[in-house]
């Protein structure tokens, strides 16, 4: 499998990862938490910079294009999603907050030399699929046109997300290492917003630190230099179909430390996310063999 592809595939193994960070650190608004882990995740952008003997100012003199794409993906979905859960019940918010794996792989057909085959789209449904009977888990939908804000800045996330891995293929000549700005501008909007929104909760002892921490090096930080690389250079539609396996990498972390319990439920959407990203991947796996 190509090497850009494995990278990208490591941001998906990361984000497998955030909801047990997140959980360690309860009471810590979400926008303030945003701000401290993007904080972690720019500092990882100017230690690079700093031993590469690079400065940090000619790293960010990027486009005007390209800070509107990094800016508005990774503020913006963060900031609808956030709106979702606030206006609209959780499971239907998160079940069409989680369209955008398979809307990367539908949008990547819209890109030059690219061609979306039947097996790309039935693995992305397949990982849906799986997904669903994972967030469902926790109670039924109801979908309810009062929660129409809610359900509205789902969908903006969705398509936030999907649109900025998608358009960043047209930007491949620009560095990973422009991450590392749109990180320090998310964290400075993220913050703008906790003034805003939220009143300031001091993280209470050192696992609280710690899990901040752990979500600005890891899921929030390397990830997303990690996805950059995939989706510039990378297969985007196996990625795209395999991102399903970040709420069943999730789910099954929790199981292990005993948060979870294993039921069938998890048993049958591990099999269809597996199944999925397989199919996405046949024509990558076909040419190793």
């Amino acid at each position: 499998m190509p090497k850009a592809t494995l990278i990208g595939f490591s941001a998906i193994l990361m984000w497998g990862a955030l909801a047990l960070f997140t959980s360690a650190t309860a009471g810590i608004p979400p926008f303030q938490l945003l701000a401290m882990t993007f904080a972690v995740a720019f500092l990882l952008g100017l230690g690079k910079w700093a031993l590469a003997g690079q400065n940090p100012l000619r790293r960010l003199a990027l486009p005007v294009p390209v800070w509107l794409l990094g800016v508005g993906g990774l503020f913006g979905y963060h900031f609808f999603y956030f709106m979702a859960l606030k206006n609209a019940p959780v499971v239907d918010a998160s079940l069409i907050a989680y369209l955008w794996p398979l809307l990367i792989v539908v949008f990547s057909a819209l890109l030059p030399g690219e061609r979306l085959g039947w097996h790309h789209l039935t693995g992305a449904l397949l990982g849906f699929s799986g997904s669903a009977i994972l967030i469902l888990r926790g109670g039924g939908l109801g979908f309810d046109m009062a929660y129409a804000t809610g359900y509205a800045a789902a969908i903006g996330c969705a398509l936030t997300w999907s649109s900025y891995s998608v358009l960043s293929r047209k930007f491949g000549h620009i560095p990973t290492d422009a991450v590392g700005g749109f990180c320090a501008a998310t964290a400075f909007l993220g913050f703008v917003c906790h003034l805003a929104f939220e009143q300031t909760i001091t993280p209470a002892d050192s696992g609280v630190w710690l899990a901040i921490l752990g979500l600005g090096l890891g899921p929030v930080g390397l990830a997303f230099f990690a996805w950059d690389v995939g989706v510039k250079r990378g297969n985007i539609r196996v990625l795209g179909a395999a991102s399903y396996c970040a709420p069943l990498l999730s789910t099954l972390l929790l199981t292990t430390l005993g948060d979870t319990e294993l039921t069938w439920r998890i048993a049958l959407a591990c099999l269809l996310i597996v199944a999925g990203a397989v199919l996405a991947a046949k024509d990558i796996l076909r040419r190793q063999t």
